[in-house]
């Protein structure tokens, strides 16, 4: 069930990553956030004001999931953003338009902004406590060792067994999940609240054209090689 509701987003936050890796320039992220790219300890205060309020709206605007935002957060963050502008972006997955619509639903508009309020105020506060208590301990990441574009993506090492591991667990909690006491399992999980039901058809041909694109690239790629 975990699966279902999450693959859509991871997927979509995946491709938009490698996208925005390949074709966006660096001086897009120097103009979105002031001073990006210049090293952790020339950002000033109200640099890190900026990053902050600019992570949750970016993140606001794209609304993919909690699951699916840790790799465009990763790209910001090897494009030289601030660590606290990093950690507003992953933070602000509670900032979304799909959460604020699900609280206006319950609570009512007035109510869902106020509560968004608190939530942006509160992950602006932890982001900045965040960077300036690892600047201190002396463990701030540094973004130089981030680099999407030359990693090594695939290895026959102990990473690649404990995947299979791991992948074959998933395959018997999926066949216990749809299979072993299905009929019981139906009467005894409550609803969660449903969402739109255009954003999930618009999600759905997202994903499963982010999967195309996989398949066409690696194609493509096999063709020319």
């Amino acid at each position: 069930m975990e699966w279902e509701m999450v693959w859509k987003d991871v997927t979509i936050g995946f491709t938009v990553a490698g996208v925005v890796a390949a074709f966006v320039p660096d001086s897009f992220f120097q103009a979105l956030f002031i001073n990006t790219g210049q090293g952790q300890e020339t950002f000033s205060f109200l640099t890190l004001i900026q990053h902050v309020i600019v992570g949750p709206v970016a993140a606001f605007l794209t609304f993919i999931g909690s699951m699916g935002n840790i790799p465009l957060a990763a790209l910001l963050f090897g494009k030289g953003v601030s660590f606290a502008g990093v950690m507003a972006f992953i933070f602000s997955d509670l900032v979304v338009f799909p959460v604020l619509r699900i609280n206006a639903t319950y609570y009512g508009w007035k109510m869902s902004l106020f509560i968004l309020f608190l939530l942006f105020s509160s992950l602006i506060v932890t982001a900045l406590l965040l960077q300036y208590g690892f600047d201190i301990l002396g463990i701030l990441p540094n973004p130089s060792n981030v680099d999407l574009s030359s990693q090594d993506h695939f290895k026959i090492d102990y990473t690649f067994f404990l995947n299979l591991a791991f992948l074959g667990a998933t395959g018997l909690l999926v066949y216990l999940g749809f299979y072993w006491k299905k009929g019981e399992q139906s009467h005894t999980h409550h609803e969660m609240a449903s969402k739109s039901e255009v954003m999930e058809k618009t999600l759905k041909y997202l994903a499963f054209a982010a999967y195309g694109w996989l398949v066409g690239g690696i194609l493509v790629w096999g063709f020319v090689v």
